[in-house]
C-alpha cells in the first residue's frame, strides 16, 4: 500500500529527483502499485560501525552508497534481502571462528538498523510477512547469507542464523570453502563436497532458500538435482551477454526455469569493469565519507572525476542492463526472472547508478508490452513464489 508515497509525488522536495529518473507518470504509478523486492543488498556492511545513518538520504555520487529509506521510497523499492557477507578466509577451525564472529555481528547490525526504523521498516520471515508490511505502508527487511564459510563445519549452525531471521544463503563466494567450489576458483571438490551436500539437504529441511550465485557450474549442477524444491541465483546473469565465470548458460537457465527456480538479475558482470588498485582506494574514501572534512570531499570528488576520465569504472548502461533481463526473459519466461543488482556490492549501471532509478525497469517492461501481471511478478512475486515452495516444503 503506498497512499502516503503516491501523494509524495506531487512533494516539491522529492519532484527533483523523481523527474530525473525520466519515468513518465503513468509508468511510475504503474510501478508504484507493485510489491518490489531485490535480492541482494550489500548495503548492511555500512551498518556495523552505527555511524552511516540508514533512515537518512544518501548520494551515489558523494559517498558511493546506492541504497537508504529515503531512497527506496524515490525508487519504489519496497525492500529485500539484506546480506550477511564474509570475504573469503581461512578453511580452519581459527577461520571458521572469526568467519562467525563478523556473520553474528552482521546480523545484529540489520537488526538494530530495522528496529531502530521499525515504523517504517519491519523484519520479514515469510513472504506473508512481506504482503502485511506492504499493506501497512512499511519496507520490508529480509535476511540472507553470502558465503557460509562462517558455519564451519557445524551445519546445526545454519539452524541459528535461521532463528536469527536468515532465510535464504549461498554455500561459497569468490573462492572455494568447505562446502562447495567457486565460479572463480580452481576446482576443489568438482562442485559440492560432501558437507555441501549435506549443507543443501539442512537448507531444505529449515526451508530456507537455496542461492546458487557464485557458485560454481558443477555445483550449481548439483544443488538443481539435490534440492527438493526449486533454488534461486539472487544476483546473476545470462553469459550469452558477457561471458564471465558468474554468469548462467542458456542451457543451464532452461534448466532451472524448469524447476521452478528464479535468475534474479544482476547489473555487473554485463562488461568490463576498473578493479585497479587506483580505483578500489578512491571507493575506500567514499565508504567514509561521512568522516571527511569539506576539503576532503572536495578532493575526492576531484580525484575520481580525474580517474573517470581517464577510464570509467564500467561502460554498462542501462540498455545493456535491459538487454540481459530481456534475454532472460526470452529463454527462461516472465515466471523465472526477478531483480538482484547487488547493490552497494559492485552495483549499478551507467543510468540506474542506485536504486531510485528502479522505476526505469518498469517503464522499460511497459514499453516492451509486458503485461501489468508479468512485470508484477519480475519485480516481486516470482521471490515470494519461491519462498513459499521452500517454506511449505520444510521439516520438523
Amino acid at each position: 500500500m503506498r497512499r502516503p508515497l503516491l501523494a509524495a509525488l506531487a512533494s516539491p522536495l522529492l519532484a527533483a529527483p523523481l523527474l530525473a529518473q525520466t519515468v513518465n507518470p503513468p509508468d511510475r504509478l504503474a510501478h508504484e502499485e507493485m510489491l518490489v523486492l531485490d535480492t541482494h543488498l550489500d548495503i548492511a556492511a555500512r551498518f556495523d560501525s552505527g555511524e552511516w545513518d540508514f533512515s537518512q538520504l544518501h548520494r551515489f555520487e558523494q559517498d558511493g552508497s546506492q541504497v537508504d529509506l529515503p531512497r527506496m521510497i524515490e525508487g519504489g523499492l519496497d525492500g529485500g534481502f539484506f546480506v550477511i557477507y564474509t570475504p573469503q578466509g581461512e578453511l580452519s577451525p581459527a577461520g571458521y571462528a572469526e568467519a562467525r564472529s563478523v556473520a553474528l555481528l552482521r546480523a545484529a547490525s540489520i537488526h538494530r538498523v530495522i528496529g531502530e526504523n521499525r515504523e517504517r521498516l519491519g523484519l520479514a520471515l515469510t513472504a506473508d510477512d512481506a504482503e502485511r508490511l506492504h499493506r501497512e505502508g512499511r519496507r520490508i527487511g529480509f535476511i540472507s547469507i553470502e558465503n557460509s564459510w562462517p558455519l564451519g563445519e557445524d551445519l546445526a549452525m545454519l539452524a541459528a542464523f535461521h532463528r536469527l531471521g536468515v532465510r535464504m544463503a549461498g554455500p561459497v563466494h569468490s573462492r572455494n570453502n568447505q562446502l562447495a567450489d567457486s565460479t572463480t576458483d580452481t576446482p576443489r571438490w568438482n562442485g559440492l563436497s560432501p558437507l555441501g551436500r549435506q549443507w543443501v539437504a539442512e537448507m531444505n529441511r529449515l526451508g530456507m532458500l537455496i542461492d546458487g550465485s557464485h557458485s560454481s557450474d558443477a555445483a550449481f549442477d548439483q544443488m538443481l538435482e539435490l534440492s527438493r524444491v526449486p533454488i534461486v541465483l539472487s544476483h546473476s546473469g545470462p553469459r550469452a551477454i558477457y561471458d564471465h565465470k558468474r554468469n548462467l548458460d542458456d542451457d543451464r537457465m532452461r534448466r532451472l526455469a524448469r524447476s521452478g527456480g528464479v535468475m534474479f538479475m544482476n547489473t555487473i558482470f554485463l562488461a568490463a569493469d576498473d578493479r585497479s588498485e587506483e580505483r578500489n582506494a578512491i571507493e575506500a574514501r567514499q565508504r567514509n565519507w561521512h568522516r571527511l572534512s569539506a576539503a576532503e570531499r572536495r578532493r575526492l570528488l576531484a580525484d575520481k572525476a580525474a580517474l573517470d576520465t581517464q577510464r570509467r569504472f564500467t561502460d554498462a548502461d542501462f540498455d545493456l542492463f535491459m538487454r540481459s533481463m530481456l534475454h532472460a526473459i526470452a529463454v527462461m519466461g516472465v515466471d523465472h526472472v526477478g531483480l538482484g543488482a547487488d547493490w552497494d556490492g559492485g552495483g549499478g549501471v551507467i543510468g540506474m547508478e542506485d536504486i531510485a532509478g528502479i522505476p526505469r525497469i518498469t517503464a522499460r517492461l511497459r514499453s516492451e508490452g509486458f503485461s501489468q501481471s508479468d512485470i508484477a511478478k519480475i519485480m516481486g512475486g516470482n521471490l515470494l513464489r519461491v519462498m513459499r515452495r521452500a517454506q511449505a516444503a520444510a521439516r520438523p
